[in-house]
């Protein structure tokens, strides 16, 4: 079995920032695990945000091209999404993925 735990939601104001965690454990080599996050929002299927394979090369939704970064940090079997400029569009459970496996999620809610 694989973990998948996600931290670092919550509320920010348009134009904010922040940096979401994913931390993996169980049976996951995570060196060699592709990972990705994905998001659904209230009334929306579930849809794919970025993507990081165990390389390192990135695929992202055009929505948040050129806003959002995806990072892994293998030491710490750790992936990461850095958000910019987020708008309340953005707003939704972002939920850490490897194949057949998912996080609970972690609400990001964008509000003024």
């Amino acid at each position: 079995q694989v973990q998948l735990v996600e931290s670092g939601g919550g509320l920010v104001q348009p134009g904010g920032s922040l940096r979401l965690s994913c931390a993996a454990s169980g049976s996951i080599i995570f060196s060699l695990a592709s990972m990705a996050w994905y998001r659904q929002a209230p009334g929306k299927q579930r849809e794919l945000v970025a993507s990081i394979t165990s390389l390192g090369r990135t695929n992202y939704a055009d929505s948040v091209k050129g806003r959002f970064a995806i990072s892994r940090d293998n030491a710490k079997s750790t992936m990461y999404l850095q958000m910019n400029s987020l708008q309340p569009e953005d707003t939704a459970v972002y939920i850490c993925n490897t194949p057949s496996y998912w996080g609970q999620g972690t609400q990001v809610t964008v509000s003024s």
